[in-house]
């Protein structure tokens, strides 16, 4: 079951906004309903070829409490740490009572200050480019459990941690999943490339009710839409959409852990279809894997480039419809044209960026838009995903 989010008429108070210290939800003084307004009004004028009797009703992604995951940096100093952003000139900015997370989020925030504060760690600064501990990750499921990651300099902070991991247990016994994550460089991004797991190794996100639900799993890796909710909106359009058009097998390029793949991979009326994932990362492909042997789904799972996989592909072995998920950049001009050339007969894109969406769009003009949908993923910011079936004409 997919928690609820807190929906209000009213836009909520948020003191750090209002104080002037967190700008990150630009828009959460405007009304809901307004902003969904404007995302759907800019999908539209940066998609003219959508026919406007092709657009669905947006899907609303919450005011309050919709937010799966906190990316929270550290500041302050060892022992009085901050946990929230860093402001222009790297000082910490507390968030503790942010109230965009889950509300299970939000609960565990002040313990994990705690924690950090009392192992005496010292949180890293960027402007001195000393200390160790540079963010801590939380993920919750849709049961309650949780992810907590650290992301330190050295192997110093992760022995800090390690040798205090069975405090953090006592502490939030619903975690699943402890890791650290070690980030040596002086760089502006939110981890490294080497974790160190310390209990678990994924968080389950059970996806979907009735009979046949579908469990997700997310390594600490791995990635997964920021909403649950409206995650769970999107797969069930997706499966909605495939379904509608009956393909005998289907691909799913950027398959991620497997959420399109697995919500398409059984028909409304049971029938299994033949469905393959393809996806760069190994853990990934393994969550999917594991994914689908639980819920007895016979999809296919195949670690490795999308596009290099399309290209390589016999004209025999094409499938009746493509699923796309990219990152921001889009597919690119070599995928959008081999799917322009291809007589694959529909494609669904899903897209956290209509201006890459529209690029790509303009290279394949033998599809036309049969449907499309918003789905408000990042409330209160400007950001948005975007769902469109394509048709060839």
């Amino acid at each position: 079951m997919v928690l609820p989010v807190q929906d209000l008429a009213a836009p909520p108070h948020c003191r750090y906004f209002e104080a002037g210290v967190c700008r990150s939800c630009t828009f959460i003084e405007t009304p809901i309903d307004a902003q969904l307004r404007v995302k759907q009004e800019r999908c539209a004028a940066l998609l003219p070829s959508v026919p406007a009797a092709a657009w669905l009703a947006p899907v609303a992604g919450g005011v309050a409490g919709f937010r799966n995951r906190a990316k929270l940096a550290v500041g302050g100093a060892a022992g009085a740490v901050t946990l929230g952003i860093l402001d222009r000139g790297g000082a910490g900015v507390d968030l503790t009572e942010c109230l965009i997370h889950e509300p299970e989020i939000q609960a565990v925030i002040p313990l994990l200050a705690d924690f950090v504060n009392a192992s005496g760690i010292a949180p890293y600064s960027v402007p001195r480019r000393r200390g160790e501990l540079k963010y801590v990750h939380v993920t919750v499921s849709p049961a309650g459990e949780l992810m907590v990651r650290f992301v330190v300099r050295s192997e110093h902070g992760l022995g800090m941690i390690r040798a205090r991991v069975d405090t953090l247990r006592e502490l939030l016994p619903q975690a699943a999943v402890i890791s650290v994550n070690l980030l040596p460089e002086h760089k502006a991004v939110l981890e490294g490339e080497r974790e160190e797991p310390l209990t678990g190794s994924a968080l389950a996100m059970e996806l979907g009710e009735g009979l046949s639900p579908v469990t997700l799993y997310l390594r600490p890796q791995s990635f997964f839409q920021t909403n649950t909710r409206v995650a769970l909106a999107l797969y069930e359009q997706a499966a909605t959409w495939v379904d509608g058009v009956g393909p005998a097998s289907l691909w799913d390029l950027y398959c991620g852990v497997g959420g399109f793949a697995l919500f398409t991979a059984r028909s409304a009326a049971g029938a299994q279809r033949d469905v393959l994932g393809v996806e760069l990362s190994e853990q990934a492909i393994r969550s999917a894997e594991r994914s689908a042997a639980e819920a007895g789904i016979p999809a296919r799972f195949l670690s490795g480039d999308a596009t290099e996989f399309a290209l390589a592909a016999a004209p025999a072995d094409l499938p009746e419809l493509v699923i796309v998920n990219p990152p921001r950049r889009g597919i690119g001009e070599t995928l959008s044209e081999w799917l322009e050339g291809s007589q694959i007969p529909h494609v669904i894109y899903s897209s956290c960026n209509p201006e890459s969406l529209a690029r790509d769009l303009e290279r394949m003009p033998s599809y036309s838009v049969r449907q499309a949908r918003l789905f408000d993923m990042f409330p209160h910011t400007g950001h948005l995903e975007v769902a469109v079936l394509l048709e060839r004409r």
